[in-house]
């Protein structure tokens, strides 16, 4: 056998092997992507505890000292793996060397308080309208494509034809929305509080996945018809979060589109592909992965490697981009503490609109807790902007 042979065979062979090299690290990475990309579309039925409750006092506890325990403002503390609950406020004291802090207890729900694991609520209240706040609440469905959506309706003050309707965030639940309950009836409006596709109790998707609002709007769309139907003639939609993408998709699709009055967002996602760059780079996700998983999202042929019924396309949820389309007076309330949903996004928006939008800066609150950190603020806030 010549050299010339010999050389061609081990120049044949390292291709072969750099070949397969090559092929292995791309199907890695498309593992790794289409992995990123369901966690980030599968809702997550799970809320397990994330602190512990050391000690309780007269009208105080103790508490394991977190990024959320931490901070100023008013929470609820989910007990007994959430056969419990109660209310905190004012923080007494904190002890950084010993990792706790005391907190001033508002309110004691139902259930048993004692020491152990609990759960942080983000929304302060943990039960349905009558219960929270002791306002008449009517339980309704909402019918959509995929059947009945449960909802809550709290009749307003005026003459029934101002409606809100109110959009919780990704994997929340109504309680989240509850603290705009109040400002909306003082804006004399009656309040809709619907439930859409994937929540807990009511039908999911054809997926079972979410939509990050690409599908989610068809059913705030039908929760318009509904207050339509009631006599609605204008309706405000409010949305925190995920509930604030959800709500700007049905600006632009929703056939009732010409009698919404006013939008409201707090936190909102304005931009997915900004919130799934920040998540990817905060779990270690190297860019081009988060990119890659993006991608498959959007493509009709790796749907089913996503496990989504409808391809998601994450570009259509870009509203700084798609700002010229707006055509809704917006107020946006957006912390510059948001760590899960940064602000860049909303400080954008509002600068490209500022004919439409008003953005109300805010300070310390995490992720949709500005109402936490100073409710008669934000209530105040929400209630002139309603009344126009």
């Amino acid at each position: 056998m010549s050299r010339r042979t010999v050389a061609k065979k081990a120049a044949v062979g390292a291709a072969a092997v750099g070949g397969s090299a090559a092929a292995g690290t791309a199907a890695a990475s498309l593992g790794a992507a289409a992995y990123f990309a369901r966690r980030v579309l599968t809702p997550d039925r799970r809320r397990p505890d994330d602190m512990v409750l050391l000690e309780i006092g007269v009208d105080d506890v103790l508490l394991q000292a977190t990024p959320e325990s931490t901070v100023p403002g008013r929470y609820g503390i989910w007990l007994d793996s959430g056969r419990g609950h109660i209310r905190v406020g004012e923080i007494l004291e904190a002890d950084p060397e010993a990792g706790t802090v005391r907190r001033r207890i508002l309110g004691r729900d139902w259930g048993i308080l004692r020491p152990g694991p609990v759960r942080w609520n983000g929304y302060y209240y943990a039960a349905p309208p009558e219960i929270s706040l002791g306002m008449v609440t009517q339980h309704a469905h909402v019918m959509t494509d995929l059947g009945p959506m449960p909802a809550w309706m709290i009749p307003g003050m005026g003459d029934g034809s101002q409606w809100a309707i109110l959009v919780h965030g990704r994997g929340a639940r109504r309680e989240e929305t509850i603290r705009a309950i109040s400002p909306a009836l003082a804006a004399r409006h009656t309040v809709l509080v619907p439930s859409y596709r994937n929540d807990e109790g009511a039908p999911s998707g054809p997926d079972g996945r979410y939509n990050l609002g690409l599908s989610e709007w068809r059913d705030i769309d039908a929760a318009i018809g509904y207050a339509l139907d009631h006599g609605a003639t204008q309706v405000a939609l409010i949305g925190w979060s995920m509930g604030g993408a959800i709500v700007l998709q049905a600006l632009a699709q929703s056939s009732h589109a010409d009698v919404i009055s006013r939008v409201v967002l707090d936190g909102p996602v304005v931009d997915w592909t900004d919130v799934l760059t920040h998540h990817a780079r905060e779990h270690g996700v190297p860019d081009r992965i988060g990119g890659l998983s993006r991608s498959l999202m959007g493509k009709r042929w790796t749907r089913r490697l996503v496990g989504v019924h409808e391809s998601v396309d994450v570009a259509k949820t870009n509203w700084v981009a798609r700002s010229g389309e707006l055509r809704h007076p917006m107020l946006i309330i957006h912390s510059r503490h948001d760590e899960f949903v940064p602000v860049g996004p909303s400080l954008e928006l509002a600068a490209a609109r500022p004919d439409l939008v008003t953005l109300v800066p805010w300070e310390v609150a995490r992720h949709c807790k500005e109402w936490n950190t100073d409710p008669l603020r934000w209530e105040s806030e929400v209630a002139a902007f309603l009344r126009g």
